[in-house]
């Protein structure tokens, strides 16, 4: 099966449901398939719309196959029967979607599709914006609808294609409101919940911002296999430099407001840690601090290491194709300037072609040190201009004290010429100082040292001043020597500490996993790629492939291009950390299998609490009732007798009632409790789960059309939740009942008047012995709750808590209604559309 070329995927995404993702879908089937290519439609979902089901005339389709599950039958799509079929392209709905249960199938349709990818066939397939993994809890806060079904984004964005089918608010009401998406009885819930305006809107600008990242991956990557330096100016990109000094704030939220100027523009905020000695004056404290006024504003933080700031600057700008880059006005002042030359501002102005720079005022402006102190290394200016200045300086010395000749004496004429010396020397290093003290000496031995005119080199006097000008030029060059190697070890340490303590931060901030970090060490480092694999490269092709040990048995790869030996050093660190990611990973691997045994050790622990007590109490009662009966020495009466037999029958009833509630927790536990779903009405149901409990106030439950559960079950939860309500409701007040029937499924709530939860210890209402272990008995939270929950989960229903108005908890179970048995897990897009229509 090697050999076999991987099937091509194409994903139509809609941005919500009904937007006519399926009809796009087969409609492209008919095509293909009328040009000659061998479709089948795996699976197809029309959900009764007559004009989707009129597309799949003329196509080939597979029979479903019939799956068992719960004392019903549902329709899958029959994968071994599109294997066996092997057509050249397979048409698959729904990418979500939970397959039953059993049967040896994978748990999700996407499994199912990536089995036909391998097999060499071509699948078309479609999902919505919701049910991808990372945006499930957004969708969830804009539409207080739960997905229960999700594909993974990885998944989606591995497809070839991927078309978004995108349709306007109104245009999709309109639909709804004429019948094409839902049956009439569904549309007044469908428009006046899940499909509301503002929800629509919301959905859709998910998607188009989802598939607006997934074109730029796209054009990122061609632009790197085809080598494209050059900046497309498709998406606004602002990058602000930071150098850690306290005009980042203004930079960064300059940098923002010209970011929002337009739709979809992206905030990069850059640091370059330098090797150069330009990172003195860092002040990580405000790094950080800007970090995260950058990840506040909706940006991204980088930091990358490079020899020159402003070269660096503009290849992370168009390695990100950027189109503005933000940059503060120098600290230096003009007089620093006109020693130094340029400065990064400038230099990145000329660099930068076709990307715009903005020179950013700010207080700081003209306020910095001077430049000679934060200078770790001579530049290649100073390497020329120290030669010159040697040559120039002495002549220009000689002509000023030329002109007031007589007015100094010559000690102080040697000293002036010392001084210019010592100022070369610090210019322009040893080879400088060697030249001006050459100059200098016969300078001054020609036109000072009598007789003026003339050398006198045969003088032990002119020798001597010689000697002394080049051993004190050499002395202070040597000095200055030794300070820019030590500043530029400094230095290098200064930035390699700071682009550890980067990384450092945002992993114990928890925000990088493997992937993230292998693209943090890329970005960094400035290389084309980095990968972790298991063995290092058996040899190293050419020049720009970097490999170091990451931890046991894995090695960090990095191709691009050659590193120095510092930014070894530094990538070392970065293994480690990534080697340490790898082994916190399997780490939390091996934990998440004890976690089953711990959860097992835990309820075996509550299991004998329960033992001990709620086991107990009844059957002690009953025993004593029975010893009494048994006893010779007392002659009950009649009444006595019968109070006695009722005492016994009565914790004979609760042991029962308790081992059967532990028998089906360990059932659930286990995921063997047997079920019998049918339609069943609530009136059914009720009378019987309320039977003990007294004066129930009962409404608007005649109008409720049937729902899909096991009867029997349905009338423990009730009984369940009552009988914990009525506990807590006040004397004189009533346990309310009520229902309603809302976008496929049916909504009973158990309302009492007691003092409430606060929000924060609602879960643990559904921790199995929790009144045992954590609270008094008086409470009323044991069993009953864990188990309602977990019948009603087991009839594919929830059961969650929510504030009674005016005081008091009010439990809402939630079940399925009997007219959705054709499907397991499918739900009714108003107001949970889990499913593409």
């Amino acid at each position: 099966m090697n050999d076999v070329r991987r099937g091509r995927l194409k994903v139509y995404l809609g941005a919500a449901p009904g937007v006519g993702k399926t009809y796009r879908m087969l409609d492209e089937a008919r095509r293909r398939a009328a040009r000659g290519a061998d479709v089948v439609v795996g699976f197809a979902e029309c959900h009764g719309r007559p004009r989707t089901e009129a597309m799949l005339d003329g196509l080939e389709v597979v029979e479903r196959s019939q799956c068992a599950y719960r004392g019903g039958y549902f329709e899958e799509m029959d994968l071994p029967a599109v294997l066996a079929r092997r057509p050249e392209v397979a048409v698959v709905d729904e990418f979500a979607h939970s397959n039953v249960p059993g049967g040896g199938r994978n748990a999700k349709r996407w499994q199912d599709i990536d089995v036909l990818l391998a097999a060499g066939i071509d699948v078309v397939t479609a999902v919505n914006v919701q049910h991808l993994a990372s945006l499930k809890d957004v969708v969830e806060k804009i539409t207080g609808v739960p997905q229960h079904e999700t594909v993974p984004d990885d998944v989606v964005r591995r497809a070839r294609q991927i078309e978004l089918i995108d349709m306007p608010p109104e245009g999709l009401r309109r639909r709804m409101a004429h019948g094409n998406i839902y049956t009439p009885e569904k549309i007044d819930a469908a428009l006046a919940n899940y499909f509301r305006p503002g929800n629509l809107t919301a959905l859709r600008q998910l998607a188009l911002l989802w598939v607006a990242d997934r074109v730029d991956e796209a054009l990122h990557t061609y632009r790197a296999e085809h080598a494209i330096g050059g900046v497309w100016e498709t998406r606004e990109r602002v990058v602000v430099a930071l150098t850690g000094g306290p005009e980042g704030d203004t930079l960064i939220r300059r940098a923002a407001r010209i970011a929002d100027r337009s739709a979809g523009g992206d905030l990069l905020a850059v640091h370059v840690a330098r090797s150069d000695g330009l990172a003195a004056g860092v002040s990580h404290a405000s790094l950080a601090r800007q970090r995260r006024l950058v990840e506040d504003l909706g940006g991204s933080y980088h930091s990358v290491v490079g020899d020159g700031v402003a070269t660096a600057l503009v290849e992370f700008a168009r390695t990100e194709n950027a189109t503005q880059l933000v940059l503060g006005t120098s600290r230096r002042g003009r007089f620093e300037r006109f020693l130094t030359g340029p400065g990064t501002g400038e230099t990145v102005t000329e660099l930068s072609g076709d990307i715009d720079v903005h020179r950013v005022t700010h207080e700081r402006a003209g306020r910095g040190t001077l430049l000679p102190s934060r200078r770790r290394t001579l530049s290649t200016a100073r390497l020329i201009a120290g030669p010159v200045t040697g040559l120039v300086l002495p002549v220009l010395l000689t002509v000023c004290l030329a002109q007031v000749r007589g007015t100094v004496n010559l000690t102080s004429e040697a000293l002036l010429f010392l001084l210019a010396v010592v100022g070369v020397a610090c210019i322009g290093g040893v080879t400088s100082a060697v030249i001006a003290s050459v100059t200098a000496s016969l300078l001054l031995n020609y036109w000072f040292i009598p007789p003026i005119g003339q050398f006198t080199l045969d003088d032990p006097n002119a020798l001597l001043a010689l000697g002394v000008f080049t051993v004190v030029a050499a002395t202070v060059a040597a000095v200055v020597d030794r300070s820019l190697r030590l500043s530029r070890r400094s230095a290098r340490a200064t930035a390699e500490a700071e682009t550890m303590s980067s990384l450092a931060g945002s992993i114990v901030r928890g925000g990088q996993t493997i992937p993230a970090l292998l693209e943090r060490t890329r970005e960094t480092f400035g290389t084309d790629s980095a990968e972790l694999v298991d063995e290092p490269p058996d040899h190293e092709v050419g020049v720009g492939v970097t490999t170091v040990p990451a931890g046991p048995g894995a090695f960090l790869v990095l191709r691009g291009r050659t590193l120095s030996s510092s930014e070894r050093r530094v990538l070392a660190a970065f293994a480690a950390h990534v080697g340490s990611a790898v082994e916190r990973a399997q780490l939390a691997e091996a934990a998440a299998e004890i976690e089953p045994v711990k959860a097992a050790d835990r309820l075996r622990t509550a299991l004998l609490r329960a033992v001990g007590h709620d086991l107990r109490t009844p059957l002690a009662a009953g025993w004593a009732a029975v010893t009494s009966l048994r006893g010779r020495d007392v002659e009950f009466s009649a009444e006595d007798r019968d109070e006695l037999l009722a005492t016994a029958d009565e914790s004979m009833a609760k042991l029962n009632r308790l081992l059967e509630n532990l028998l089906d927790l360990s059932r659930l536990e286990a995921g063997v409790l047997p079920l019998s779903l049918r339609a069943t009405s609530l009136e059914e149901v009720l009378p019987m789960a309320l039977a003990d409990v007294p004066d129930v106030d009962l409404r608007d439950v005649e109008s409720i059309p049937p729902v899909l559960v096991d009867p029997p079950l349905l009338e423990r939860v009730i009984a369940n939740l009552a009988g914990n309500a009525a506990r807590h409701t006040p004397a004189g007040r009533r346990v309310m009942v009520t229902a309603s029937a809302l976008g496929g499924r049916v909504e009973l709530r158990v309302v009492d008047r007691g003092p409430g939860l606060p929000t924060t210890g609602r879960e643990r209402l559904f921790e199995p012995f929790q009144r045992l272990g954590d609270t008094d008995n008086t409470t009323g939270l044991g069993l009953g709750l864990a188990l309602a929950r977990g019948l009603t989960e087991a009839m594919d229903g929830t059961l969650t808590p929510e504030d009674t108005p005016g005081g008091g908890l009010t439990m809402v179970v939630s079940l399925p209604l009997a007219e959705r048995a054709s499907r397991p897990d499918t739900e009714t897009a108003a107001p949970t559309p889990d499913r593409a229509p």
